[in-house]
């Protein structure tokens, strides 16, 4: 019992104790510093719907390897022993044996001369290939705006937060005016008030900022790590702002490298090749075998007279169809059926992309265009605070002017971190459309 004991304040103590090792080996796991670029290759090898993509487009070949298969001839090694009851006479009970005892060991190969079903379906397993591989390319897109947009989020995060930091700094420092300024009775205590709330609004806006961090950083850590980790930072390139070409290059690049629009021409590809397969069971097929090897009463090259049991056969079939209650006519139906359904939404992706790339292209220049008018409001709000602040201590304005300025100038601090995130988002979904320019 005193062992029993002992067995359970350990257990205890380790139970309590784990949480502290696990924070320190997370603590000890070295800081990782990430570009965009790290991020997109990370989450390219991490990602389930990319590996997802790829698994299909690796099956869909191998359909290709197979149908492909199904065209060339096949060979194959036969070996059989068949007993049949003896009765007295050569044969044995059933008159189709030739004895009691029969031995098969020959090689067949078989092919087909005319099957055009198979070839059709050979290039219809290639269309399908093709589809998959497509859909690679769009989920590769895909994954690389879902990255772009969660990566910049957690950089203009960082931005805000440390704006926020700094307009706490400087409501504080403001504060710190007003209670000298009404020290010297030069103003009355309602503007210390106003001062105070204005700091306790700004320390609310900066663990606000904090959680938004933390919040983002997750979000990108589910996208790149394999395992959940936040120990890491990203690299701040929001400054270089990308150039944004003229739109009819980007109608060139959608135009020859869209993947919606290669899957969608590809499923139409795929579908006039199940048609042809299926219009292909109207027609006969031709096929032949060639047996070598031996099929005799006895297991061995010679017989008992020494005449050899090791010989060749060939064989051709032509099937010709000739009834089946229309069940191939209904195929045929169902295939033509598919193939308008895939004509039509093709030309359905050709109009959305269109539709896309104008409404993108526009909201990518709108964002670049703001950039510059956002900055200039930036600047003349950080003027504009500064003036106010001095016309304050000057007697010449009142408070809620300068808390004015400085709501305007933690406003336009953040509108501007949104603007540059809203270029780089609008550029990346660009590139989902016309790949990376």
């Amino acid at each position: 019992m005193r062992y029993l004991c002992l067995l359970l304040v350990w257990s205890a103590y380790v139970r309590a104790q784990s949480p502290t090792l696990l924070s320190s080996a997370a603590a000890a796991e070295p800081a990782l510093h990430l570009t965009l670029q790290e991020a997109l290759e990370r989450a390219r090898a991490n990602s389930g719907l990319t590996l997802s993509a790829n698994y299909a487009a690796q099956i869909a070949h191998e359909d290709t390897v197979q149908a492909k298969a199904a065209l060339l001839p096949t060979a194959n090694w036969f070996n059989q022993f068949i007993y049949t009851q003896p009765n007295g006479t050569p044969s044995g009970v059933f008159v189709a044996n030739d004895g009691p005892h029969v031995y098969n060991n020959q090689a067949i190969v078989h092919g087909d001369i005319f099957a055009p079903g198979k070839r059709a379906d050979w290039h219809r397993a290639e269309a399908a290939e093709a589809v998959a591989r497509a859909h690679v390319d769009v989920a590769t897109r895909g994954l690389y705006a879902t990255v772009v947009q969660n990566y910049y989020g957690l950089v203009a995060a960082t931005r805000k937060s440390a704006s926020a930091r700094q307009s706490q700094t400087e409501a504080e420092q403001f504060l710190d005016v007003t209670q000298k300024l009404e020290a010297g009775g030069e103003v009355a205590h309602a503007d210390v008030i106003t001062a105070q709330i204005l700091v306790e609004q700004r320390r609310r806006d900066t663990q606000d900022a904090l959680l938004v961090i933390e919040k983002n950083r997750a979000g990108l850590a589910v996208l790149v790590f394999p395992e959940f980790r936040q120990n890491f930072s990203v690299e701040d390139d929001l400054g270089t702002v990308a150039v944004l070409p003229e739109f009819e290059r980007i109608q060139t690049l959608a135009s020859a490298n869209n993947p919606d629009i290669r899957a969608a021409q590809a499923a139409v590809q795929e579908q006039q090749f199940e048609a042809s397969s299926a219009r292909a069971a109207q027609y006969p097929t031709l096929s032949f075998d060639y047996f070598f090897g031996i099929d005799a009463n006895q297991y061995a090259l010679y017989n008992r007279y020494h005449e050899s049991n090791a010989g060749s056969v060939a064989q051709a079939q032509l099937t010709v169809p000739i009834w089946n209650w229309g069940a191939t006519r209904s195929r045929v139906r169902q295939s033509e059926l598919r193939l308008q359904q895939a004509r039509t939404e093709l030309s359905l992706t050709q109009r959305q992309l269109l539709a896309n790339l104008n409404a993108f292209y526009q909201e990518a220049a709108a964002a670049g265009a703001q950039i510059a008018s956002l900055q200039r409001s930036l600047q003349l709000s950080q003027q504009g605070l500064q003036l106010s602040v001095l016309r304050y201590e000057a007697g010449e304005v009142m408070v809620l002017e300068v808390k004015d300025a400085q709501t305007t100038l933690a406003q336009a601090r953040s509108a501007y971190d949104d603007g540059l995130v809203r270029y780089r988002v609008a550029l990346a979904a660009l590139q989902t459309l016309t790949g990376v320019f």
